[in-house]
């Protein structure tokens, strides 16, 4: 199919087959690695070695770890501030993460991005965003640009639950659906509803519950999955990118999810929910999910599961000394990088 204005000539759309087991591994090690930077991160925050502010993924794993599986190395993605586990997926070394954190010339963002606002464009990475629902029109602006430009690359963009609410969705979203007509708008909206936008229920902020039909009020087709489920989640995310890819259409998912810890680091207490309701979740942990289907088809085992375990101990443990002994930023580092030079 060819889009009317600028577009690319792409692949007529297929369903791709669904994932082999084998192949989830690996994406089963990384989120095991990324529990273990999110402990740890938590611990160096309680520690005054990580300022500004700090947002846990724990929980949540399986929704970018499918989505982030099923694209190409050449496509884009964007999301909000609770990024990290988004950049280690996409391979980002932890130690530049955990830097970052750290504040450290060494850091992805060389020290100035913080927890928020973590970059690694040279992997698609366009950003962590602090301010909600702001990397909407961003990342919906690229998408446009990528078909603009005669390629067949796709835009991801992540956004919680929360962002739904602000007309930063809403403009951006009725742009994509208008440039979509014409094939001309290639991204994928993966709404992260884990329930709460920091401490306040989705059925205390909106009536429309069912957050995926919003997008239908803008004439963009979407569905909801599950989000605990990697396999699921994998499965869906092969079938929408490969369709995007093909239409130039936007689509949006909207995966039903939890996150196991509180809002950021100050959110102790967590006042908003109760302690059965998180240890009913717990029972769903992605990663023990994902570990049960893999133990059942026989392509892991307990001795894998315990050198996992252990590597990932062992990657961390690298990642905070390598933060740790990393140097400052010096002071001629704070205009770089912030505006065009010359």
């Amino acid at each position: 199919m060819a889009s009317k204005r600028g577009g690319a000539k792409v692949r007529a759309e297929r369903t791709p087959a669904g994932p082999d087991l084998a192949s989830s591994v690996p994406w089963y090690r990384l989120m095991v690695l990324t529990r273990r930077f999110e402990d740890e991160a938590e611990r160096a925050f309680r520690r005054g070695k990580i300022g500004g502010y700090l947002h846990l993924y724990s929980g949540q794993e399986a929704v970018a770890a499918g989505f982030l599986a099923a694209i190409r190395a050449d496509d884009i993605f964007f999301t909000a501030y609770r990024d990290h586990a988004h950049a280690i997926f996409r391979g980002t070394p932890p130690q530049a993460v955990m830097a970052e954190l750290f504040g450290k010339q060494t850091g992805v963002a060389k020290g100035k991005g913080g927890s928020m606002h973590l970059f690694d464009v040279p992997r698609g990475l366009y950003g962590g965003y602090g301010i909600v629902g702001a990397h909407i029109p961003l990342a919906t602006g690229a998408a446009y640009a990528l078909r603009y430009q005669g390629t067949d690359r796709i835009c991801l963009c992540f956004l919680g639950d929360g962002a739904m609410n602000s007309g930063s969705f809403h403009e951006p979203v009725n742009m994509a659906a208008v440039w979509g007509q014409d094939g001309m708008c290639p991204i994928v909206y993966i709404v992260e509803n884990n329930k709460y936008a920091m401490g306040t229920s989705v059925d205390r902020s909106t009536v429309v519950t069912h957050l995926a039909s919003k997008f239908g009020l803008h004439g963009i087709e979407n569905e909801q999955v599950d989000g605990q489920d990697f396999l699921t989640v994998r499965r869906a995310a092969e079938r929408i990118v490969a369709r995007v890819r093909a239409t130039g259409r936007p689509y949006a998912i909207e995966a039903i999810t939890y996150r196991l810890v509180g809002h950021g680091a100050a959110d102790l207490f967590q006042p908003y929910r109760n302690k059965g309701e998180v240890e009913e979740w717990k029972q769903r942990d992605p990663i023990q999910i994902l570990e049960r289907e893999l133990h059942r088809a026989g392509v892991l085992d307990d001795a894998q599961v315990a050198a996992i375990h252990k590597e990932a101990e062992e990657k961390v443990a690298a990642a905070i000394k390598y933060a740790e002994e990393s140097p400052e930023p010096p002071p001629e580092e704070l205009p770089r990088d912030v505006s065009a030079q010359g």
